[in-house]
């Protein structure tokens, strides 16, 4: 299966396969063997192909902050059906989803509500931890899915936008 990842505003299509003793990244043409270990020490070690370097890797949500030679990279994870939501004319940010369990704290806006890029939506607790959801873009309130103190699953669609002036 493909998958896609960004690294900034680059997306990177990639597949996966596994080799006899660790896996096969396949970018286009180009096939790398890649192998992610932990030592005993708790220090993580990156191989790509014949480079072997630490690296120290961290997740939140569909986000994956790494730290490799000396600088930090965020990659997020695009689901295949956001991709192809955006490929039929449509957009992953127009459905903001949860990154994780939890419940809702705060909502800062409803359906109607012109938002710009960066605004705060809601705010949700996840174990004993407050994440702020802000607008991925500028856009309308299409639709609020959760209110103050209900709870939701990973990847429930939270609230979802639309482009234009207030309706």
């Amino acid at each position: 299966m493909q998958h896609a990842f960004k690294l900034g505003d680059a997306e990177h299509n990639t597949a996966l396969s596994r080799s006899a003793d660790a896996y096969r990244l396949h970018l286009g043409e180009q096939v790398i063997a890649i192998d992610l270990r932990t030592g005993a020490d708790g220090r993580a070690w990156l191989t790509i192909g014949e480079r072997h370097v630490e690296v120290v890797i961290a997740t939140r949500g569909d986000d994956v902050f790494v730290h490799l030679d000396g600088e930090a990279y965020q990659l997020r994870y695009q689901h295949p059906l956001d991709r192809l939501a955006a490929q039929a004319g449509g957009s992953a940010e127009d459905h903001i989803r949860a990154p994780m369990p939890g419940s809702i704290v705060a909502v800062q806006v409803k359906a109607g509500d012109v938002v710009t890029k960066g605004q705060t939506l809601l705010v949700m607790e996840s174990m004993k931890m407050e994440t702020t959801i802000g607008a991925p873009r500028d856009g309308v309130i299409e639709a609020v899915s959760y209110e103050k103190g209900q709870t939701f699953d990973r990847d429930v669609l939270l609230l979802s936008l639309v482009s234009g002036d207030k309706k």
